[in-house]
């Protein structure tokens, strides 16, 4: 199960944000003028690019910015999450 959520967490952002470039790449890059940050956002911030492409369009403003902060969140929480699952593994942190 802990393999399965994992999986969630790092393919589902990022394969949601192709597959919308694959059926949608005007409003793509109607959202993005140019080619760096969408690209960097798939990598290392996939929920917070995701989150952006469903505000973006009408301008960030008001409620969006929660929408963009608890993205933010997810994206952090999903790094940090695998740091502290794995802590028992290396030997200088064994208590």
């Amino acid at each position: 199960m802990c393999c399965f959520i994992t999986t969630v967490l790092l393919l589902g952002p990022r394969a949601g944000v192709l597959i919308w470039w694959l059926i949608r790449p005007v409003y793509y890059q109607a959202v993005f003028q140019g080619i760096i940050w969408p690209i960097l956002g798939l990598i290392f911030a996939p929920w917070t690019t995701l989150m952006y492409l469903l505000v973006a369009p009408g301008g960030v403003t008001g409620l969006d910015w929660v929408w963009l902060s608890l993205a933010i969140l997810v994206d952090l929480g999903t790094y940090a999450g695998g740091g502290y699952g794995n802590r028992d593994r290396i030997r200088e942190y064994a208590g």
